[in-house]
């Protein structure tokens, strides 16, 4: 696997963001646990950026899924065993495993009623006690804007990974399609020279035979031609040959 792959790319990014969605989970479960350590505001901010660091990890998942599917039904192309495969599913499988455990920590009963109970505080007063107020910071904000900067610029360089890997197979099919069409019309071209060639041996059969018909009809009539002078001649030969037999006879006939 080359370092041009996407999908390390693309892990490599995931595994920062779920790392930094477990510290916020981390400090999430901290001001829960221990409600006069700070204030809504900060319960609500942690909240906010750790549900939007869990929903960009998932889009960034399911993107990985694209790319093993892309993958699978084209697996020669890309050069990837069965084990790589298996590998990059399991390091999907526990990461959305590790996404799913924080968001049901989340959403539990308990997590619930502590949030409520924090807001309950800062409904009857105990957000104005003395101390430091906690105020997010511009740092704060900034990081997250950047989060979700690097997660947009993360999901349109995998759709444009993704467009330019269908752009490709697209260009393939249509390479065998030229193909296939190139060759058919070689085959057209072919069997057409060859209805030519025999249109013109067809053509000078035809002359030939007319040629041999006009020749036989020719013979024939010398033939007939010769068999009616062979005719008349038998038959000249014949009446002289009785008449001779008849002179003779005669002859005979006096001289007796």
């Amino acid at each position: 696997m080359s370092m041009e792959d996407p999908f390390f790319v693309v892990k490599g990014e995931v595994q920062k963001a779920v790392n930094t969605a477990q510290g916020l989970h981390q400090r999430w479960t901290e001001l829960l646990q221990d409600p006069s350590a700070a204030t809504k505001e900060e319960v609500d901010w942690t909240t906010n950026e750790l549900r939007n660091s869990l929903r960009s990890i998932e889009w960034d998942l399911e993107d990985l899924d694209e790319t093993i599917s892309i993958v699978e039904a084209n697996p020669r192309k890309f050069n990837l065993d069965s084990l790589e495969l298996s590998k990059r599913k399991a390091f999907i499988t526990s990461t959305r495993q590790t996404v799913k455990d924080m968001k049901d920590s989340m959403s539990s009963p308990r997590a619930q009623a502590m949030s409520e109970k924090k807001g309950r505080q800062t409904l009857l007063g105990d957000g104005n006690s003395q101390g430091p107020q906690w105020q997010p910071g511009p740092d704060k904000y900034s990081r997250l804007d950047r989060e979700l900067q690097t997660a947009n610029s993360q999901f349109i360089e995998e759709q444009h990974t993704q467009q330019q890997m269908i752009a490709e197979q697209q260009d393939e099919q249509l390479e065998l399609v030229s193909g296939s069409i190139g060759v058919l019309k070689n085959m057209s071209q072919r069997i057409g020279q060859e209805l030519d060639e025999q249109a013109v041996m067809l053509d000078d059969f035809s002359h030939e035979m007319e040629n041999t018909q006009s020749r036989l009809d020719n013979v024939m009539k010398k033939l007939a031609k010769v068999s009616h002078m062979t005719s008349d001649r038998r038959q000249w030969c014949a009446i002289g040959i009785l008449l001779a037999i008849l002179f003779v006879i005669l002859i005979l006939f006096y001289a007796l």
